[in-house]
């Protein structure tokens, strides 16, 4: 069914290699996902089930098995090299390894499908530069060689040139992949911005379930039999994110909208004290392997003690008191004595 808002859409694709014989290796199947106008979908799924392979068929640089991908309402069979290339932009992760390539000719080379035979930049494809360029905000690096950034500058750098392609729809593969975790929220947030006041599609794949939760409008979400989309809360109601690790120890909390290790919990602690410190001490004492709880009746209680700004942890055991200076300290103490409780 046509929908006039979505900008992208599969209908039972199927994705994998095409052997030498007529067999062929599927990797994924049965895909049907959309991604609507002004829209940050995230791609998230584990390693090897196939979100690159998918990217790639959505950008017609791997063909599909079977089923039908609709770029702007046509089949992007359709669709020629130049044409696809001024509706549609990709990021990969491969670096690049140019000598003597500057900020400011990489970006230009956004430009291509918009240009004559000669590649010559008029007045307009210079703008669209510019642009492209304020709009992640490397202005301070547009002289600057490729080889010279760090990952997070030459991201953006990469996302500058597909601006100045000026495409109705980006995608990226695994965009934060190598960055460390202020630039990978401020990548995704970046990308987040462009959506919303541009009015682009963007597609990217991750590994960042928080961040994809915080920022993202819609998620795909490939699990081992299907892939479902909907919106990153849609998802944690139903429960889907659990169904991705049922066979493994790990487990998503619905409430903290994480992954957990699920811990066998043995002795069972009474603890007590304000919001924040009691949510960090329970992390820490369940890391540990305790029950955690402020039901009375436990075999230990503690008592988080604060009082200007000042905090401290009186556990109680047997009417003995012993009071700690931090959490660590609590913990070395109860590692200790645990074989004694």
């Amino acid at each position: 069914m046509i929908n006039a808002g979505q900008i992208l859409r599969t209908e039972d694709l199927s994705i994998g290699f095409k052997g030498k014989r007529k067999d062929a290796d599927i990797i994924f199947e049965k895909i049907s996902v959309s991604a609507g106008k002004a829209e940050l979908v995230a791609l998230f799924g584990p390693n090897g089930i196939g979100k690159s392979t998918l990217l790639r068929s959505l950008v017609k640089l791997q063909s599909p098995l079977s089923g039908e991908i609709f770029l702007f309402n046509e089949n992007i069979h359709n669709y020629s090299r130049t044409r696809l290339a001024r509706k549609l932009g990709f990021v990969s992760t491969e670096t690049i390894h140019v000598n003597n390539l500057r900020v400011n000719d990489l970006v230009s080379l956004g430009r291509y499908p918009h240009t004559g035979w000669m590649g010559r930049l008029g007045r307009e494809d210079i703008e669209k530069v510019n642009d492209a360029i304020n709009m992640v905000a490397i202005q301070h690096l547009r002289n600057k060689f490729i080889h010279q950034l760090s990952d997070g500058e030459r991201q953006r750098a990469m996302i500058a040139r597909t601006l100045a392609q000026n495409t109705g729809i980006i995608v990226l593969d695994e965009p934060t992949a190598f960055l460390d975790l202020p630039n990978k929220y401020e990548m995704v947030h970046l990308l987040q911005n462009l959506a919303r006041e541009s009015g682009k599609t963007i597609i990217f794949s991750t590994h960042d379930l928080n961040i994809a939760i915080q920022e993202a409008g819609k998620i795909w979400l490939m699990l081992e039999d299907r892939i479902i989309q909907g919106a990153p809360e849609d998802l944690i109601l139903e429960g889907s994110f659990g169904k991705m690790f049922e066979k493994t120890n790990l487990k998503f909390n619905k409430k903290k909208g994480e992954f957990r290790i699920h811990r066998k919990l043995n002795m069972s602690i009474e603890l007590n004290g304000p919001e924040t410190e009691y949510k960090w001490t329970k992390n820490a004492l369940e890391r540990l392997g305790f029950g955690v709880s402020d039901q009375p009746g436990k075999d230990i209680l503690i008592n988080i003690l604060k009082e200007n700004n000042q905090r401290s942890w009186e556990i109680i055991k047997n009417n003995k008191k012993r009071v700690f200076p931090g959490i660590y300290e609590l913990c070395n103490f109860l590692t200790e004595q645990k074989n004694t409780f």
